[in-house]
């Protein structure tokens, strides 16, 4: 059940609620974290898209989300502008295929991106999808990459292997209560909402990619 969150900041960043989503298959399904002002504040797992929308919009009224999920497409089967950013930089990550990729795959590899996908499409009517940054929209959604986030706020050493006990930590290191965050799935969630509060108010973040092929936000990089 939503409570009163805990406040601290100037009253404009104090009542700023975002929310971070972490997306799985059909299976797995979502896990979202919301935090106010900074601040642990809900959470929400479910494997229904409509069920996680309506959280979003009218249970915790958020304004800006970050979803670990792609937000676009390949256009020509090779990995998008963001990605290969990253990779340039030494950051792994997952290649995004074509729809048509995706939707053939026997296997369903892809499965948990065309829930992404769904994701994005339910949120678009209130959170339009991030087409440039700074934004100059109250409310939005992007798309968002814990391993990435982890990477630039430790300057550069985040290690996959490790990456409960660092995303962890990182978390306790901005003041976010970790009591609720159960497994992997949520302490990711609440990365991306974290990333989310630091673009909903105005803090350095870093973009990558472009508006056809989807951008990729983090919070800016500390020195190492």
């Amino acid at each position: 059940m939503v409570g009163s969150p805990l406040k601290s900041g100037p009253l404009e960043t104090a009542e700023i609620i975002t929310v971070g989503i972490d997306v799985g298959g059909t299976r797995k399904g979502f896990h979202a974290v919301a935090l106010w002002g900074g601040h642990y504040w809900d959470k929400c797992s479910t494997a229904n898209v409509q069920e996680l929308a309506h959280w979003c919009n009218n249970t915790v009224n958020a304004r800006v989300i970050g979803v670990d999920a792609p937000c676009r497409w390949s256009i020509d089967g090779h990995s998008r502008s963001a990605e290969r950013q990253l990779m340039q930089m030494g950051i792994s990550c997952f290649s995004t295929p074509t729809r048509q990729s995706a939707v053939e795959h026997p296997q369903n590899y892809y499965g948990w991106m065309l829930k992404g996908e769904e994701l994005f499409q339910a949120l678009l009517p209130r959170f339009p999808l991030l087409q440039n940054f700074p934004s100059d929209k109250k409310t939005f959604c992007f798309e968002t990459y814990p391993h990435a986030i982890t990477w630039h706020l430790r300057g550069g050493n985040a290690n996959a292997r490790q990456k409960r006990a660092q995303r962890r930590e990182l978390l306790t290191g901005v003041g976010i209560d970790l009591s609720q965050l159960t497994n992997i799935d949520l302490v990711d969630a609440a990365l991306c909402a974290f990333t989310a509060y630091h673009a909903a108010t105005g803090r350095d973040c870093a973009c990558f990619g472009e508006a056809e092929t989807g951008l990729i936000l983090v919070p800016a990089r500390t020195n190492p």
